[in-house]
């Protein structure tokens, strides 16, 4: 894991050595105009004309004392805006991956277990559906519905009154995390209103990225179902429900863990589209905004930071692998 590590952050470092020098002296930049001789003096301040060993060697060190350069977007020391719109994407992600999973699972297993059913060819329909339609048009649609018809369901994260209240010095913030810290103020308004808010990104969510797993179970589920085991276990008489959802899923869920993985991590990271079009003030949007406006410190700190979220969630990955499947571990 180290060395990919290590791999992750030359690959970031390689990236960030094709932008000129002007370009990347912008991360030390704390002010909206600057001039070209403060810049040249800028340049030669922080040796970004040094050779390449030089500067990788001098990128680490302020990478591992927390200096990641300023943003312009986010107005702030980059760490800082990190921390600013970050727990706004955690939350929708700690709410929507479980359900994409325990939706495309369920789904995945039902089609598997009805295979050339009237059940098996709705999941399917389903699965297609949700991962042929582009992102942006679902999302445009279901706030078309919910909120421009029925006048329900809002973008943003909070209401204006509940914003009032999340950021008055009254209201404790321990994790910036809105529902888990409405509920340690004990304040459910806040709570009921952030899941309100949060309820269409995460149905954007859940329709489009759980028709991935869907197929992917379903596939696994079929090829469990085909083991020698399983026919005989059937054979025997055995319960049925016990051999679909112990014996057979327990088996078929490797593969379905793997993806889901890469899944969490890849929301992890921020999701542009749909945070743009929900309006929730995310890493997803805050990237939207640093692209368009060159802020190179944003952009190089998101890709480090999705790197290393790839890595450890892969590591997450093998010690569930081995939970599941006993044979990894003797193995």
């Amino acid at each position: 894991m180290i060395v990919v590590l290590f791999g992750v952050s030359l690959f970031v470092f390689s990236i960030m050595m094709i932008i000129p020098p002007g370009q990347r002296a912008a991360i030390y930049v704390t002010q909206e105009k600057i001039t070209p001789a403060q810049m040249n003096a800028m340049i030669k301040k922080y040796g970004l004309d040094d050779p390449a060993p030089v500067q990788y060697a001098r990128w680490l060190k302020q990478i591992f004392s927390g200096n990641f350069g300023y943003s312009v977007t986010a107005s702030a020391p980059v760490i800082k805006g990190f921390a600013t719109y970050f727990p706004i994407t955690l939350e929708l992600v700690l709410y929507s991956t479980p359900l994409i999973i325990l939706v495309g699972i369920w789904l995945g297993t039902l089609g598997a277990v009805h295979k050339d059913t009237a059940i098996d060819h709705g999941t399917r329909v389903f699965a297609i559906i949700g991962y042929s339609l582009p992102t942006f048009w679902l999302g445009l649609i279901l706030l078309m519905i919910f909120y421009g018809y029925f006048g329900i369901f809002p973008p943003g994260y909070l209401s204006n009154k509940g914003k009032d209240i999340f950021f008055s010095p009254h209201f404790k913030r321990y994790t910036y995390i809105i529902t888990i810290d409405a509920i340690l103020n004990w304040r459910w308004n806040i709570f009921w209103d952030a899941l309100y808010h949060l309820a269409l990104p995460a149905i954007n969510l859940v329709l489009l990225s759980s028709a991935l797993i869907l197929r992917l179970m379903r596939s696994s589920m079929l090829e469990s179902l085909g083991q020698d085991y399983i026919r005989t276990a059937l054979a025997k008489g055995a319960d049925k429900h016990t051999i679909y959802n112990v014996h057979a899923r327990r088996n078929a869920m490797i593969p379905v863990i793997t993806i889901s993985g890469l899944l969490f991590a890849g929301l992890l990271g921020g999701m542009v589209i749909t945070e743009t079009i929900f309006a929730r003030e995310g890493i997803g949007l805050w990237m939207a905004r640093a692209a368009l406006q060159l802020d190179i410190s944003a952009i190089m700190f998101n890709v480090l930071f999705l790197g290393t979220v790839f890595v450890f969630m892969n590591l997450i990955v093998d010690i569930v692998y081995a939970y599941i499947d006993p044979r990894i571990r003797l193995s």
